[in-house]
């Protein structure tokens, strides 16, 4: 690669300035941990560990790759044909980036996607969610000071109205929304008249299974963790347990326990409290065993579990935001893959077995972007991992080498030498001829 094509990578401007925005936002720990736990009452130290420490993994994952993942790149293999000739691919900027931001996870996602846009070389328009704006405006003016100016950065107000204002009233080259799929379908259908592409990170509505050789043990701790960390509010959290027949009531007992025993774990408020209580209650009255922790005085929702939980209750397919999973018994391995495929929202995709390619042949027929084996959630938070969503869950990807590379768009660069080139002037017939021996030579070998 030329001296030029390496001066022609993201600059060091915008790789510089994730660097400092990293640092001051150690610098700002204690202050970002206790407006979030203001805000949105969480955890202190969950806080640090589930959403500014994968955020400040990320920045350090694309100070030491971006360069390298959007540097220019030869395109080989041209054939004879390209006698003379030498192409390249660029990545270029897409040009002005809306990101409307969501709550569950305030500083990591939208941090990771602001570092993508910044890195590529994008300007942003922020709009904070409004259900945690004191945290990502906080944020955002870390942002700005770390060397960000109006031009290359700048935000709305976290009102619903100025998401919609943003998108009517503005042009942007490229738009990243994460959030529901009712409204992701409404952003979809606003951008849809101005062919505005976008990244549309959605719900999930996810499974873990459970296969009759899996250490079941594991299983429950590493569901239960998913299940409660943020209080059931991570997008990639399983939402059911699908357990074969003969790991089932080992399973049960294992898992059960950790229900009565769940002191300190963060609870679920609002509508998501409210939607989760809601399904609960018809699963039991569809014959379902609940085990719960829900303090049932209104002011939250614990974790719950439903055990023998029948296949077409709500709660068997639902993409509820909170604490609450579904536990279901599988007959055989059809009826597994059957119950995996109930759900059209699918982002993750947990496997607990000793048979790992067992797991990866489930997970091709069941179609999952992200698949964890004999762990839960916790991997997706890898900074080199990407999101990606299939139906309902949105599409394009975020994350990652990948999504930092949909925040560019490809640009191919093809230089002719003067002097060796092929001839454009009609050949003899004699060279015709040899010419078309060649081709059947070459080409039908």
């Amino acid at each position: 690669m030329s001296r030029q094509d390496v001066e022609e990578a993201p600059s060091q401007y915008d790789i510089a300035w994730i660097r400092r925005w990293r640092r001051s936002i150690v610098g700002e720990l204690p202050r970002l941990v206790g407006v979030c736990t203001e805000e949105l009452g969480r955890p202190p130290f969950e806080i640090l560990m589930s959403d500014i420490v994968p955020l400040l993994d990320a920045c350090f994952w694309h100070e030491k790759r971006a360069r390298r993942v959007l540097r220019p790149r030869r395109v080989g293999h041209g054939g004879l044909w390209r006698f003379g000739q030498r192409v390249t691919m660029r990545r270029t900027p897409l040009g002005r980036v809306a990101i409307i931001a969501t709550w569950n996870y305030p500083y990591q996602l939208l941090g990771i996607q602001l570092v993508q846009a910044i890195a590529a070389g994008n300007s942003v328009t922020v709009k904070p969610s409004e259900r945690s704006p004191r945290c990502q405006l906080a944020l955002l003016k870390l942002a700005r000071q770390a060397g960000l100016d109006a031009s290359r950065l700048d935000w709305t107000d976290a009102t619903r109205e100025a998401g919609r204002e943003l998108l009517e009233d503005r042009r942007f080259d490229h738009v990243v929304f994460t959030g529901s799929t009712e409204v992701g379908r409404e952003v979809a259908g606003t951008l849809a008249g101005s062919l505005t592409p976008s990244t549309l990170e959605l719900s999930g509505s996810d499974s873990a299974i459970v296969l009759d050789d899996a250490d079941v043990g594991l299983a429950a701790d590493s569901i239960y963790f998913a299940l409660t960390l943020n209080a059931g509010r991570s997008c990639m959290a399983p939402r059911r347990v699908i357990v074969e027949d003969a790991a089932y009531d080992t399973f049960v007992s294992r898992f059960v326990p950790k229900f009565e025993q769940c002191a300190g774990v963060g609870l679920a408020e609002g509508p998501e409290a409210e939607s989760c209580r809601t399904l609960i209650e018809r699963a039991r009255a569809d014959g379902a065993r609940v085990v719960s922790s829900d303090p049932g005085n209104g002011d939250g929702f614990g974790p719950t579990a439903v055990i023998d939980c029948p296949v077409d209750s709500g709660i068997a397919s639902s993409d509820h935001f909170g604490p609450a999973i579904a536990v279901i018994r599988s007959g055989d391995r059809s009826q597994t893959l059957s119950l995996a495929k109930a759900t059209p929202k699918m982002l993750a995709l947990s496997i607990f077995t000793s048979r790992p390619r067992e797991a990866e042949a489930i997970a091709r027929q069941v179609g999952t972007g992200f698949l964890t084996i004999n762990d839960c959630l916790l991997p997706t938070a890898h900074p080199g991992t990407s999101i990606s969503g299939v139906g309902p869950s949105g599409w394009g990807v975020s994350r990652g080498e990948l999504g930092l590379l949909a925040m560019t768009r490809p640009q191919f660069v093809s230089k002719t030498s003067r002097k060796l080139r092929l001839p454009t002037d009609e050949p003899s017939q004699r060279v015709r001829r040899n010419i078309e021996r060649f081709v059947r030579w070459r080409y039908g070998r």
